[in-house]
């Protein structure tokens, strides 16, 4: 049996991600803290944070890894009908508290944003590591976002939630565009779910994925600051 590292508070030190368990697929180490040198460290290597609230940290770095590259996001003839009407407007860093707290709302399997990895996360947003993206109905009400950590051209997605029938997606869509405008190579998706592949998005070997870090979490992105320009 594989004996996982068990990792300190204040040291940042992370195994290397080809040392995952295979089941649980990228299972890599237990223990340390969610403080934003720890999390800044852990992203880098193309790690992060998942775990409930009885559980202590638990760090993942899956193989293959769900990635989308921002300038293959699919759009289907039904969602493009409904980006036709233009239902929503679209927004960055406008509401990242109200962002994470509606992502973390508890649903019948629960809820892996804790306390914890909110107040985290907030943080990081303060410190201009953390964004959201909105989407907002006629009646000004927020029906959809998402939220991630950015680091150079890498957009790490964390979590998204929705109120209204396609507004995630048509949001998704305005992000990808988004990015790819700003030069961004890579939004990592982390686990694949039906809906990101129907997006666009796909597996990749983990090394394949290092590699994209590698090159691109130290280039300057083609931005300054988090205004949403890029429209249907």
């Amino acid at each position: 049996m594989t004996t996982l590292p068990w990792l300190e508070p204040g040291n940042d030190w992370f195994p290397p991600p080809e040392q995952a368990l295979n089941d649980p697929d990228g299972l890599l180490a237990i223990g340390g803290d969610l403080s934003p040198r720890r999390l800044e460290n852990a992203y880098r290597q193309g790690i992060f944070p998942w775990f409930s609230e009885e559980q202590p940290v638990l760090w993942w770095s899956p193989n293959p890894r769900c990635v989308l590259f921002p300038n293959e996001v699919h759009i289907s003839r039904r969602l493009r009908r409904t980006l036709n009407r233009r239902p929503w407007s679209m927004t960055a860093d406008r509401a990242f508290d109200h962002v994470i707290r509606a992502c973390a709302e508890e649903r019948a399997e629960g809820t892996w944003i804790t306390k914890d990895m909110r107040n985290a996360y907030l943080h990081l947003h303060r410190l201009g590591r953390a964004h959201s993206f909105e989407a907002w109905n006629t009646d000004g009400q927020l029906v959809a976002g998402l939220y991630g950590v950015a680091m150079g051209r890498c957009f790490f997605g964390e979590s998204m939630f929705t109120r209204e029938t396609d507004a995630s997606k048509a949001l998704f869509v305005h992000v990808a565009n988004q990015l790819s405008q700003w030069q961004y190579a890579i939004l990592d998706c982390q686990v694949e779910n039906g809906h990101l592949l129907r997006m666009g998005a796909r597996c990749i070997p983990r090394a394949r994925f290092l590699s994209i870090l590698r090159e691109n979490v130290d280039q300057a992105p083609g931005h300054e600051d988090w205004s949403l320009t890029w429209r249907w």
